[in-house]
């Protein structure tokens, strides 16, 4: 079994980030040595917990913990207050405490739940990410950031609160759909095009490269904007490259339309905006990373339509967006500008 990779974020709570492949069995020992005796509450979803389940509750009960779960339907239609409070509902018939501990078993969905129920329940529990898809992998276990969704919007109900530990088995990827692989992916790209151009530069050609060593340079960027920025008053809105746009996308779609493939049409919609805005033109550069991975680059939308989505957006002030704009491949920059500027941007693109 090979040594996992060890990441350290330090920010209003300091937590490993344990990068294994093929040590999920192994997750109830890694707990031990961190962690008191406790029941952990494990939140997972319908596809994910038949595959891992059993492995992930044997191996903590074997470490001494007390385990109970909570399986929900997978798919962002779940992610919903009352599956919270549906949650929440397992834990006090458990008898959990602050002295417990939840544990997340899956994607972003539930990776996202699972930290806000634990972020609201006895006013804040611990809370453990066991991501199983790349996207989560790279992106929402790591840095804190919780919600649930509501009908105005995407993620406009959270809290930050930071995991106590991140466990990642990349064996656990094996097992996805090649359109959720793809998902993770546009977040890959994301990285490439916000802060590093070597990263970006060795994506472009799917397959060419060791993926657990892509894994842990995201997990780096992320961690150095978290720790920079935790909670998202500055430079950490680096990371919504492609998301303004993104999230309208998938609202618009009823979420028919994936995360990740609508993120990846997000950054193609910022290159444009960028171009627009008076920067370089690096849509054709972005767009064929994007299209060597599969996803379709047209946005189905009007300008119109997507701007009556982004003003609901929770990153909106008062009158202004801020949007992340590409200077070149590596570097990206937050603009700042007047909510119906960027309706005008969007239509000089020709949405």
């Amino acid at each position: 079994m090979a040594t996992p990779t060890l990441i350290t974020v330090h920010a209003s709570g300091t937590y490993d980030i344990l990068l294994t492949k093929g040590s999920l069995s192994n997750i109830g020992q890694a707990l031990k040595e961190r962690f008191k005796p406790c029941t952990i509450a494990i939140l997972s979803d319908d596809k994910v917990f038949p595959l891992y389940g059993k492995t992930v509750t044997e191996s903590l009960e074997a470490a001494g913990f007390r385990a109970v779960s909570h399986v929900i339907a997978n798919g962002e239609q779940s992610k919903t207050l009352d599956n919270v409070t549906a949650f929440i509902d397992c834990m006090v018939k458990a008898q959990i405490t602050r002295t417990d501990m939840v544990l997340a078993l899956g994607g972003g969905v539930v990776g996202d739940m699972a930290g806000f129920a634990a972020a609201i329940y006895l006013r804040g529990i611990p809370y453990i990410q066991v991501p199983t898809t790349l996207l989560a992998a790279v992106d929402s276990s790591v840095g804190g950031k919780t919600a649930v969704d509501i009908s105005a919007g995407k993620n406009l109900v959270g809290a930050f609160h930071q995991p106590a530990l991140v466990y990642l088995d990349t064996e656990t990827l094996k097992t996805l759909d090649t359109a959720v692989m793809r998902d993770g992916f546009a977040e890959v790209i994301k990285y490439g095009i916000i802060l590093d151009r070597k990263l970006f530069d060795t994506v472009a050609l799917p397959g060419s490269f060791d993926l657990k060593e892509v894994i842990a340079r995201c997990i780096e960027i992320k961690r150095d904007v978290v720790e920079a920025d935790e909670f998202d008053r500055g430079m950490r809105g680096l990371l919504n490259f492609g998301h303004t746009f993104g999230h309208a996308i998938e609202k618009l779609s009823g979420f028919t339309i994936t995360h990740g493939s609508a993120v990846a049409r997000g950054m193609i919609i910022a290159a444009k905006v960028a171009k627009v805005y008076g920067f370089t033109d690096f849509t054709e550069t972005i767009t064929d990373v994007v299209r060597n991975y599969g996803f379709e680059t047209a946005c189905p939308y009007s300008a119109d339509e997507l701007y009556s989505v982004i003003l609901s957006d929770k990153k909106r002030s008062a009158g202004d967006i801020t949007l992340v704009l590409p200077r070149e491949i590596g570097k990206c920059t937050l603009e700042k500008m007047p909510a119906t500027q960027v309706l005008e941007l969007m239509k000089k693109t020709g949405l």
